[in-house]
């Protein structure tokens, strides 16, 4: 009511009981839609239209039995609406099927619940912890070796070996002024400087560790 008369217009020549009761309408619509279920429904014009007219066009084709529709039903409920006959099919089963608590017991004499049975396919919240704490260590590592590198050992290391799409020597040569080999051996040297250094991190924090 409030937004009809928010939204109001006299000079229109609609009077404000005309204008109101559209709105009215449409605010029980979306009430209806989104209290029917705990599973969100389709909020879309054409999901609207078929939650609002799927069961009158089923009982106009005297097809309100459960289970799913037949072909012939669902192509012409889909024509008289104008939305794909998959959203016929889904929109029919998800109204013929209640909502069911996933605390609820298996079986009357069960203390177990539906939700004891669903399976979680992603890795354990430990296994993410450790990969994160690993990845988290690794950066570490490789962030202190970085700093036993001289800055043009340590930009061309990054150019070439760091990055999605790594430059090529040509380009570091042009930008140094050497050679495409020197640039090579640059990169190789600052490599082995930068393993030197992360095992030798490693090693030190071993030795912290067992003390």
């Amino acid at each position: 009511m409030m937004q009809a008369v928010k939204r109001f217009d006299p000079d229109r020549g609609f009077r404000l009981a005309t204008y109101a009761m559209w709105w009215i309408r449409a605010a029980i619509q979306e009430y209806i839609l989104h209290s029917w279920s705990l599973v969100k429904m389709g909020t879309t014009a054409a999901q609207k239209k078929l939650f609002f007219n799927l069961r009158r066009l089923k009982g106009q084709m005297q097809a309100i039995e459960d289970g799913d529709l037949r072909p012939e039903h669902v192509a012409k409920i889909a024509t008289t609406l104008g939305v794909p006959e998959q959203d016929v099919v889904s929109m029919n089963r998800r109204l013929a099927a209640p909502d069911h608590s996933l605390n609820a017991p298996v079986r009357a004499d069960s203390e177990g619940e539906w939700q004891d049975w669903l399976v979680d396919e992603g890795e354990s919240q430990e296994s993410e912890l450790a990969e994160r704490e690993e990845l988290s260590g690794r950066k570490a590592l490789l962030g202190g070796a970085l700093t036993s590198l001289n800055d043009r050992e340590r930009h061309i290391l990054i150019e070439r070996r760091l990055k999605d799409n790594p430059t090529t020597l040509e380009e570091l040569s042009q930008q140094y002024n050497i050679s495409r080999e020197r640039v090579r051996q640059i990169e190789v040297r600052a490599f082995e400087k930068l393993q030197k250094s992360m095992r030798t991190q490693v090693a030190e924090r071993r030795m912290a560790s067992a003390a």
